[in-house]
Order: structure tokens, then sequence, then C-alpha cells
């Protein structure tokens, strides 16, 4: 009879793999609408500037040309940059990267947050279609930068006046704006 006290050859730790929730949100049937989602912002934003935006800049006062200048370069950088996150994301679900190439690749584009450059001031006085698309890329760069630091592994990092409550409910804000 064998001595069932030393033997661990019968009492091994059960494995267990881990489930990203991450991994398996850029895979989903939530990654294809976000990304439809980001590049009709990109096409919605090009036709914009590139036609009813320039006759609304020339309508401006230079000060406030120029806020709206300032304004539409961050938001085509911002763009840039997340559009360039959404291909590399599509790229490894389609099989045409692997996730360690996309992160290779990664390294080159910065998500990092660009905010509204102009006063508040200014910024009121901007054409309402530029701040609405504005606006719609500040929430796609916010979601987008979420989903990529859940990637990583990484916590974003809480301000020292975080509210929990406030938080929970800008996540379900951010969930139902999701499904729409």
């Amino acid at each position: 009879m064998r001595d069932m006290r030393r033997d661990t050859s019968m009492a091994s730790e059960p494995s267990f793999d881990t489930v990203s929730f991450t991994q398996r949100m850029v895979t989903s049937e939530a990654f294809k609408i976000l990304f439809r989602d980001g590049m009709s912002l990109v096409e919605e934003t090009a036709a914009y500037l590139d036609g009813p935006g320039r006759g609304e800049s020339r309508a401006l006062s230079r000060q406030n040309a120029l806020a709206y200048a300032s304004e539409s370069m961050r938001l085509t950088t911002r763009l840039m940059q997340l559009t360039s996150w959404l291909l590399l994301q599509r790229a490894v679900n389609e099989g045409e990267l692997t996730r360690d190439e996309a992160e290779k690749e990664h390294a080159r584009i910065k998500v990092a947050p660009h905010d509204i450059a102009t006063t508040p001031d200014n910024y009121a006085i901007l054409p309402e279609t530029l701040r609405a698309l504005v606006e719609r890329s500040l929430r796609l760069q916010d979601r987008i930068m979420k989903i990529d630091a859940a990637l990583k592994g990484e916590t974003p990092a809480r301000p020292a006046d975080y509210n929990p409550v406030a938080a929970q409910l800008g996540a379900l804000k951010q969930a139902l704006d999701f499904l729409r």
C-alpha cells in the first residue's frame, strides 16, 4: 500500500488557464463595432475638414481661426494614432500579425491622451460640428486607451480626487455608449 502522505504524484495542483477578457474583447463583435465606429469617425472628420469645415473656419475671427486650426490638427493626429491602433488589432485578429509582432509595431504608435488645446471660451466659439467630432474622438480615445492598458496588464492611474461612485456611473455610461 502506498504512503499517500508523501506521494505528490497523485496530489498535483490543478492547473488553470487564465482567460483574458480583454484579449477576447479585441476579437469579438464588440471590437468590430469599435473598429467600424473609429473608421467612420475618420471618414466623417475628413469629409468635414475638407468640405464644410473650410468654409466655417474662414468665417471665424483670426484668434478663433487659430483655435480651429489647432483643434483640427490635434483631432487628425489623435485619429491617426487611434486608427493605427485599431488596424494593428485587426491585423492580429485576422492572423496577419502575431501578438508579439503587433507589440513591436505598437511601440512606434503612441496611444496617448490628447486633450483640447484651446481655452474653454475659444473652444465654445468653434463650429458645433468640429466640437462634436473632437468630443467623439476623445470618447474613442478613452475607450481605446482603457483596452490598450488592459492588454498590457496595466491599471490606469487614478487621480487624487478619484470618486468610486462617479467611476461606476462612468463605466456604466461607457458600456451603454459602447452598445450604441
